[in-house]
């Protein structure tokens, strides 16, 4: 299992969290610079061109790009914090994938002050089937995903999948 997994504006991902992802397959989690474009999905695929990635995985503006990737790939994606509202419409390029599975699954938080759920949930229920998404709302949770939280939600992703 190949994963893609795509870290937010200001952040990379730890060594710890690496290391959950990898309890289910090979994880590629490219260096990228947000700063003078938000939305990089060409820019992504065009990194991990040689490589056929099986799922996608994102944190905030990470999760944005997962979103749209996984609806281009066609392949499950699970987004913490995605900040969907800012999503600039069709995303059509060429790629090489078959599509699959663009089941996908968010964690977000209740009490998130950087990007707010109700946003994320509105561009939610104006764009995506009922069938296709799975979502996990912590009344508690800001921004910031905790180690044991981004397990949890890793296990319940990855036990959808059948693995």
């Amino acid at each position: 299992m190949n994963i893609l997994y795509l870290h937010g504006l200001k952040s990379k991902l730890s060594d710890q969290k690496r290391q959950v992802l990898e309890k289910y397959g090979t994880v590629y989690a490219p260096d990228l610079d947000y700063n003078l474009k938000h939305i990089l999905p060409e820019l992504i695929l065009e990194k991990v061109k040689e490589t056929e990635i099986n799922v996608v995985i994102g944190s905030s503006m990470g999760a944005l790009n997962s979103y749209i990737i996984s609806d281009v790939i066609g392949r499950p994606c699970l987004l913490f914090n995605p900040p969907l509202s800012k999503h600039e419409g069709d995303h059509k390029f060429q790629t090489n994938y078959i599509k699959g599975n663009s089941f996908k699954q968010l964690a977000l938080g209740g009490v998130d002050d950087i990007v707010d759920p109700k946003e994320t949930l509105s561009f939610l229920s104006n764009n995506t089937s009922k069938e296709e998404i799975d979502i996990h709302i912590d009344p508690k949770l800001g921004h910031r995903i905790p180690l044991q939280l981004y397990k949890e939600q890793t296990k319940i992703f990855f036990s959808k999948l059948c693995f």
